[in-house]
């Protein structure tokens, strides 16, 4: 380590204490034992441009131990990274300001508490739960690698770009990173690179209390390549770790660093250093102890400055300059490739993308959503070359499988094929859809909608990210049968739909299907969720009822009343549609106006104007009856303080799907029933 180095690294170490000591809240330990690891990566290894910090081929540095965002920040600032806005146009301003670390975690600042996506240019993904951004991570790599599969040629590299993800023993002890370790490692993923920082410090005390595991062995057991750094002040050591990684062409790497947290402080090697500041007399401790001005705060020399600039900045300069150049040429030579890439980073969907979307004619029988819905992908896919995805071991139920020529399985030897097989692994599944969207892909996941509790954290994520994953659900209600309660979801509808930001589908037939899909394939900064069905639906006759596009507006009036003015409406989702139209069948021809409100997404209703709500749902019809296989909660907004609800108030049983709509009331004479004594209650109260 050079004295510039050392000046730099305790630099960084000075700017985290201050920051953290100013905000009185936060993380200073890690940041200070890690500094030197960072740094050595930023300065040294990682091609990253601060200039254009959404170049597409950069190296991707991930803060998994989101807890030391502050290091994050700090290298943000001092590299000089410019800020990008929403549409993807760089600005100019610096991401970071001195200002915004002087308040950090203050609001509007741009340095929040743990890295925050589409917040602060050059974070490259939200991290803060523990395990999240390596898992991530691995999708990230596993898009780099399908990017060079299908857009590499023998004139033109455009894609070799590396992953590092950054994790602490928190990381470690989370089963999300062991799923998508064994999956990386499965995948032989050797544009990966994992650095552990091991300090052996958490909340509660000493790692022993909790954790003596042999790391290393547990991911040479997983098929990784593994080197140890023994000092995390060792930049020479440092050096060649990351070296062996850049060398390693059949695995990702595990870079196991020891560390001590609040290294050169006075709570060195304590849970003390872990989550609060080290207080005035620490700060000046430390920075004595560093050789830093003990009265200064958010010192920073010019020289550090003018380091970060001659290095990563020079280097990242020269390596984006030299991709767009090969870009300019790749465009003359494979113009159809170069639009499709351009269209990615836009997240824009080719001309007609559209156009062979399969119709489904009215059958009384009809088919399983899931079934359509597969219909529906596959033709998609075909249009989209970089949709893809895969299931958490379920595609043949979930119906996910790509099967059109060329499609093909993403697998080690194979990178570019379309259908991924992840495994059972519900939350890593989730989690990788979101690394490979973090690269601009249109990845989706599947699995059973019970199972959506597996992977909510990185569903959550999605949503506050604002990227575009489509989360698929099959098996949606209590119509699994004999599978009984522990596969029949209840409460998971209205779980999803409580999250901010997550558009949740419900479609009723093959037709609502297709415009679900329509409307999901355009989006560009929300994820959704698509709810199937196992057990088949009729199709429903268009002629007789209204157009599915009313898919587009959440909620639409699929039959009304004879005469137009309803004095009962039924409001249903997915199959309950067809129990609500079979109901309406038997109370029209009692003389009982009645109106179907089919409600495949409550969020996009919720989001039109209030003339367009009441006019599918008049505020003067107080008679109204939700209907749907799930958990009540939510319902009361849409039936009012008069209404009614037909739904599930206990967990499903074991039994054949007849025997269970009978046992809980999905018949369509229970369903008339409850009509008819809300249009008796309501002819009741307008009479005294």
């Amino acid at each position: 380590m050079t004295d510039l180095d050392t000046l730099s690294v305790n630099t960084i170490r000075g700017l985290c204490m201050d920051a953290v000591q100013q905000a009185e809240s936060g993380h200073p330990g890690t940041p200070m034992g890690i500094a030197p690891v960072a740094y050595t990566l930023w300065q040294r290894f990682l091609r990253f441009d601060p200039q254009d910090p959404i170049w597409p081929n950069r190296d991707r540095f991930v803060l998994s131990e989101g807890h030391a965002s502050v290091l994050l920040w700090s290298l943000l600032h001092l590299s000089g990274v410019h800020a990008v806005d929403p549409d993807y146009e760089v600005l100019g301003r610096p991401a970071v300001t001195m200002e915004d670390l002087k308040s950090f975690r203050q609001l509007g600042s741009r340095c929040p508490g743990h890295p925050e996506y589409r917040w602060t240019s050059g974070v490259e993904t939200t991290t803060g739960p523990l395990g999240q951004g390596v898992a991530t991570s691995v999708g990230m790599a596993m898009a780099g690698r399908w990017l060079a599969g299908r857009y590499n040629r023998d004139d033109a590299t455009l894609f070799d770009f590396d992953v590092y993800a950054l994790a602490g023993d928190g990381c470690m002890m989370e089963g999300v990173s062991s799923e998508a370790a064994s999956l990386a490692g499965h995948q032989r993923l050797s544009n990966l690179c994992w650095i552990y920082d091991s300090n052996r410090i958490t909340i509660e005390g000493h790692t022993e209390l909790t954790f003596t595991e042999d790391v290393a062995a547990r991911f040479l057991a997983y098929g990784w390549n593994v080197t140890t750094v023994a000092d995390a002040n060792d930049l020479d050591a440092v050096t060649r770790a990351f070296h062996t990684f850049r060398a390693e062409d059949e695995r990702p790497t595990l870079i196991v660093v020891h560390s001590h947290i609040g290294y050169g402080s006075p709570v060195e090697d304590s849970p003390k250093a872990h989550g609060s500041p080290l207080g005035p007399d620490g700060v000046r401790t430390a920075k004595r102890f560093f050789g830093l001005p003990e009265d200064e705060q958010f010192w920073v020399p010019d020289s550090v400055r003018e380091r970060f600039a001659q290095g990563i900045g020079t280097r990242g300069a020269e390596l984006r300059t030299a991709w767009h150049k090969r870009f300019d040429a790749y465009r003359t030579a494979h113009p159809v490739l170069a639009d499709e890439l351009e269209r990615i980073q836009r997240r824009e969907l080719p001309d007609d993308w559209d156009r062979a979307l399969p119709e489904f004619p009215a059958d009384p029988k009809g088919l399983a959503t899931r079934d359509s819905s597969g219909q529906v992908l596959n033709a998609l896919a075909q249009s989209v070359p970089w949709l893809l995805g895969g299931s958490a071991d379920l595609s043949p139920s979930t119906k996910t499988r790509l099967t059109f020529d060329g499609a093909g399985d993403c697998e080690p030897d194979e990178p570019t094929g379309r259908n991924l097989h992840l495994g059972i692994r519900e939350h890593t599944s989730a989690a990788v859809a979101n690394g490979m969207a973090l690269t601009k892909l249109r990845p989706y996941w599947s699995g059973f909608l019970i199972f959506s509790d597996y992977a909510k954290a990185a569903i959550r994520l999605s949503a506050l990210m604002e990227i575009p994953v489509v989360h698929i659900f099959t098996h949606d209600s209590i119509g699994v049968g004999e599978d009984g309660p522990t596969h029949q979801p209840v409460e998971q509808l209205a779980g999803l739909r409580a999250m901010p930001g997550l558009l949740v589908f419900r479609p009723a037939d093959a037709g609502e299907v297709v415009e679900t899909w329509r409307v999901v394939a355009g989006l560009r900064h929300e994820p959704a969720a698509l709810v199937l069905s196992r057990q088949a639906l009729p199709t429903l006759d268009r002629t007789r009822f209204a157009p599915a596009s009313g898919v587009a507006r959440g909620a639409y009036v699929l039959a009304d009343a004879p005469s137009g003015v309803p004095q009962v409406i039924l409001l249903a989702t997915g199959s309950e549609v067809a129990l609500a139209l079979s109901a309406r069948e038997e109370l029209v021809a009692e003389g009982v106006g009645v109106r179907v409100v089919s409600m495949p997404c409550w969020e996009l209703f919720d989001r039109q104007p209030q003339q367009y709500r009441d006019e599918v749902l008049p505020p003067s019809v107080t008679a109204r009856v939700g209907i749907e296989q799930a958990s009540t909660f939510g319902w009361d907004r849409y039936v009012g303080d008069h209404g009614a609800l037909v739904g599930m108030h206990t967990f499903g049983a074991s039994a054949p799907l007849k025997q269970l709509l009978t046992k809980f009331g999905f018949t369509p004479q229970r369903v008339a029933q409850v009509a008819r004594e809300l249009v008796t209650a309501t002819r009741e109260e307008a009479t005294t």
